[in-house]
């Protein structure tokens, strides 16, 4: 049993001299093991990846998972759905006022090349030849629900695109307080 504890610690002796030895000085680096694990070779997202089976670094979410905070629609790209948009969903923002700032924000962002800064439908991409989009300011467009207007902003309608992966699903909701202010602001 002596000679055990005596040979563990000789053992532990020795390592901390050679261990002051091998990494004594600051200019050089200590002695690495296994030195892959810290420094991995990096790949960008669209890169092909030669480690991983189907030979992309980018890889699909597991199957059955749902992103954080996520909340599914149940719509189709149907007129009938377009109505029901209309009908169930509601504008959760209590105060639209205190959106205004936000939704002005991502309007001029992602709307206004398109429906231009006044919602007339005289943006900048209208001016080079795109289709002209129907003025925000329209009684049809007054006439529609909040619901309908997400449901267009969310899957996109006739020349528009969805911009549900663009806009998250709350500033979707602040665009509609803007816009609402801006019709009442325009005859």
């Amino acid at each position: 049993m002596k000679k055990l504890l005596f040979l563990l610690i000789f053992t532990i002796i020795l390592l901390l001299i050679l261990s002051y030895f091998w990494g004594v000085s600051p200019d050089k680096p200590n002695y690495e093991y296994a030195p892959d694990m810290a420094r991995s070779e990096a790949f960008q997202t669209q890169t092909p990846n030669p480690f991983l089976p189907n030979g992309q670094t980018q890889q699909n979410p597991v199957k059955g998972t749902v992103p954080q905070n996520y909340q599914p629609l149940h719509f189709d790209l149907t007129e009938k759905d377009f109505i029901r948009a209309g009908r169930e969903l509601l504008n959760p923002h209590k105060k639209p006022e205190d959106y205004l700032k936000r939704g002005e924000k991502i309007y001029r962002i992602y709307c206004q090349v398109c429906h231009g800064a006044s919602g007339k439908g005289n943006g900048k991409v209208v001016q080079r030849g795109y289709p002209p989009p129907p003025s925000l300011l329209a009684d049809r467009s007054k006439k529609l629900k909040d619901g309908q207007i997400f449901y267009v902003i969310t899957y996109g309608f006739k020349n528009m695109p969805s911009y549900s992966s663009q806009i998250e699903r709350d500033d979707r909701w602040s665009v509609i307080d803007f816009i609402r202010k801006l019709q009442e602001s325009q005859p």
